[in-house]
């Protein structure tokens, strides 16, 4: 458990100094393209809301759904080169290439334009296309945002490293300015002393390797800084120099076994073997799967040599041999073990994730038989790239066979909507027919001609209500009896009270007329709303009852054709899922294998080693009694 916790740790720090070439993934990219972008289109901050999330392919399917139904007019630039630079993050080149060449073709801003061609230059490089890469940085012209044009110079001085043009790599480095980030000062540092200016790329490093440190990524970088200085300083031939830097080197940290090995060979290049032997022995007591470690080894038994000690040579020689050996048998163990699988499945299982990213989170090492020598292998690029792209395919193989299910779903949702339909559909027309939407219309419309005539011929009475009509027809009775009636004095007095109350009745509904018939209108209308809806409906129910079967079948055609589309593309994915699981094993083991190679040389070193003291001892010998003869 110590020995995994300690692999651990170098791991997390090699892997933070590993980003010192190029800081930074697609993930950096594009939250650097909408940094600052005011959201106008609340789907375009969904997809940025699940990019932020690192579910990154949620949010391009999301995305790329949105771009379809036209939701992201307001950001439509930014939303390619997110879109760009999300495919760019699974090795869609071809692809983010053509998304990238439509926005340079439809005369895209120029700031939008050269950042695409950055994010692409900055892919390319990092996916090892090193030509596709210097075509598209190429490209970039004057545009680029502040906070990536330090990006961008740092990437152009690694793609001429790359090349081994060191002078050029150091012209343009040089550009930075004096805030430039430790590792574009280091890269500098680094291509000067290459490109033959030993002594300014000395003094940047120094900068570096005497600056405070706040973290273990700077301290890491520190440390880098004066490894690199101090081996310099070897091969200039500056031992004494080599030594003040080497000095400077934490012991625990990533570069310790390195600066102790460099430690030890500048005392031996200043005839100090017994010095070499303190950080050679502290060395050699470290864990084997380092090749440091492995060179110490040999490294011990030499500065005895020098010394005269014979015999303690010939005996860490020994030791040197048995250790090769067992590290070459543990080497097999973990060779087997790879090859069964259990490293790729045991990351799998140990570190899962449910969705595809750009940055493959290893947070836990599976149980392998040697885990020493995972550091080695985990820390290379390609097998780094290529666990990516394995978990990428069973991702990939998950979300068919997801869909493969919501399909069975989809089919049976569908088959019971239609026998919803079918069961609903008689009852529906039933109630339909019993609506008598015709005769309601032919009253509505009586109706509306009744009011036409009461507001023409302003029939005040037409308008009464039931209280007044009552009192209308016995007014009319009050007056058929007072007709019939002798004309004396008391019938006349009823014809009177009569006349006023049917006045006074007229009168009311007169001071009513107005208000009553603006009620009368508005109910027609209201009628004639509700009459239009119920046609509407019913000329619905009859579309639906024409085109509903259609768009069954519609559906159906579709289901059973994205079944088909996953049912090919499932073994493809299982295919090349197991394909890639292959692959990526394979490149653990030719990182083991070249370490095979290493222990063979180092072995067969100290056989002949062996065979040297042997001769020396025998000289040695040989020189003593000479004398006494």
């Amino acid at each position: 458990m110590r020995l995994q916790q300690s692999l651990w740790v170098r791991m997390r720090c090699l892997a933070a100094l590993l980003t010192c070439v190029l800081s930074g993934g697609v993930g950096t990219a594009a939250a650097q393209a909408v940094s600052g972008t005011l959201i106008k289109d609340p789907h375009y901050g969904d997809s940025l809301f699940h990019f932020y999330q690192q579910r990154y392919f949620t949010s391009v399917t999301g995305l790329m759904a949105s771009q379809h139904f036209e939701r992201v007019a307001n950001h439509a630039d930014e939303a390619e080169v997110l879109r760009g630079g999300l495919f760019l993050s699974y090795g869609l080149h071809r692809e983010a290439g053509e998304v990238f060449a439509r926005l340079i073709d439809h005369s895209a801003s120029p700031k939008v334009r050269d950042r695409a061609w950055f994010y692409l230059a900055k892919i390319r490089y990092q996916r090892g296309l090193l030509e596709q890469s210097e075509e598209a940085i190429a490209r970039i012209g004057a545009a680029l945002p502040p906070g990536l044009e330090e990006e961008r110079v740092l990437l152009h001085g690694n793609l001429l490293m790359a090349r081994g043009e060191y002078a050029a790599a150091a012209e343009v480095l040089g550009r930075l300015t004096s805030k430039a980030s430790q590792y574009a000062r280091f890269n500098l540092g680094v291509a000067l002393v290459k490109g033959g200016d030993l002594a300014a790329g000395a003094r940047l490093l120094d900068e570096l390797g005497r600056a405070p440190a706040t973290g273990e990524e700077a301290r890491g970088l520190r440390d880098r800084a004066n490894v690199a200085l101090g081996f310099a300083a070897l091969q200039d031939g500056q031992p004494q120099q080599a030594r003040a830097y080497l000095e400077r080197v934490r012991l625990s940290g990533l570069h310790a076994n390195k600066a102790l090995l460099g430690f030890g060979w500048a005392a031996a290049e200043l005839k100090q073997p017994k010095l070499a032997l303190v950080p050679w022995s502290e060395l050699a007591a470290r864990e084997v799967a380092d090749a440091a470690v492995l060179e110490a080894r040999l490294a011990v038994p030499y500065a005895y040599g020098e010394l005269g000690a014979y015999g303690q040579a010939m005996q860490f020689y020994q030791q040197a041999i048995a250790v090769y050996d067992a590290e070459h048998v543990a080497l097999d163990d973990s060779v087997a073990a790879i090859r069964a699988g259990r490293l790729v499945e045991g990351l799998l299982a140990a570190n899962p994730d449910e969705e595809l990213g750009w940055l493959t989170k290893i947070d836990k090492l599976p149980e392998m038989p040697h885990a020493g020598h995972l550091a080695d292998v985990l820390a290379e690029h390609a097998f780094q790239e290529g666990f990516k792209n394995f978990r990428d395919l069973l991702f990939l193989e998950r979300n068919l066979r997801q869909w493969r299910e919501t399909l069975s779903a989809f089919r049976d949702m569908l088959a019971n909507r239609r026998a919803a339909f079918a069961e609903r559909l008689p009852q529906v027309r039933s109630q339909e027919s019993a609506l008598g939407v015709p005769e309601l219309e032919q009253r509505a419309a009586a109706l509306a001609a009744e009011v036409q005539r009461i507001e023409a011929q302003a029939d005040v009475a037409g308008l009464a209500d039931r209280k007044e009509r009552e009192l209308a027809a016995r007014l009319a009775g009050v007056f058929e009896v007072l007709k019939r009636l002798p004309d004396d004095e008391a019938t006349t007095s009823a014809r009177q009270r009569a006349d006023r109350i049917a006045g006074a009745l007229l009168w009311q509904q007169t001071q009513r007329y107005p208000e009553r018939l603006w009620q009368a209108k508005k109910g027609v209308q209201v009628i004639e709303a509700t009459l239009a809806d119920a046609k509407r409906a019913a000329a619905a129910l009859g579309e639906a009852q024409r085109d509903e079967p259609t768009r069954f079948e519609r559906f159906a055609t579709r289901i059973e054709a994205l079944e088909k589309r996953i049912d090919a593309m499932l073994p493809r994915a299982v295919d090349l899922a197991r394909a890639q699981q292959q692959q990526v094993q394979e490149i653990a083991v030719a990182a083991l294998q070249r370490n095979k190679q290493r222990l063979v040389e180092y072995a067969s070193q100290a056989r002949f080693a062996v065979a040297q003291i042997h001769d020396r001892a025998h000289l040695a010998e040989d020189t003593r009694r000479a004398p006494a003869q």
